[in-house]
């Protein structure tokens, strides 16, 4: 945990470097394929600076986080007999028996599986590289990354461009739970809407 801390305040000496910009972006890449600390923190850092640049930050962490997911897809696809091994034994949480299970759930809801990941706190890593073992279909992969991810920075964006300093305290107590209110919102309006259609 002590690395993990570590890395978390590494990460936060960017928002005040003249790359800040490029490093929000390469943090975004990185994250949605192996780097452990999620984009956010940067651009809450970035943001509490300079609200009104709120939305440039989610745009490059959008753009990055996409891009990586491709990235993570592709070593799912090309590396996993190689990478499977060291996977299992170094991503905590995670065994044989539940990966296997999200191949199960990545049949049914290909879409939703990797939305859900991209926008709730569930390790998105996880799922842009398992979406590379099981060989989902890539554009309907692309798009659930490029609107779960887009939605989650924003919705950090739109909270700092409002609210300033409280959008922070509001982040850090309750974004986790946020997160997951809005996507079960969007989920119940995607099923009225097929009942009703």
């Amino acid at each position: 945990m002590k690395s993990v801390r570590r890395l978390y305040d590494w990460v936060l000496t960017w928002a005040n470097s003249r790359y800040a910009l490029l490093a929000l972006g390469l943090l975004a890449f990185t994250e949605a394929s192996f780097f452990p600390i999620p984009p956010d923190v940067l651009i809450m850092a970035l943001a509490l600076s300079m609200p009104q640049m709120s939305f440039r930050y989610a745009l490059i962490a959008t753009v990055g986080s996409v891009l990586g997911a491709a990235l993570g897809y592709a070593i799912g696809w090309g590396l996993w007999d190689v990478l499977a091994v060291y996977f299992y034994a170094y991503v905590p949480g995670v065994t044989e028996v539940g990966f296997a299970r999200v191949g199960e759930l990545f049949s049914n809801y290909d879409f939703w599986i990797i939305f859900a990941a991209g926008f709730t706190p569930i390790p998105y890593k996880i799922f842009t590289i398992a979406a590379g073992v099981f060989a989902i279909n890539f554009p309907v992969f692309m798009l659930a990354s490029l609107i779960g991810r887009g939605l989650r920075f924003y919705l950090v964006a739109t909270l700092f461009y409002y609210m300033g300093q409280p959008a922070r305290t509001l982040i850090e107590k309750y974004f986790n739970l946020l997160t997951i209110i809005v996507f079960v919102l969007i989920a119940v309006a995607v099923v009225v809407l097929r009942l009703t259609s």
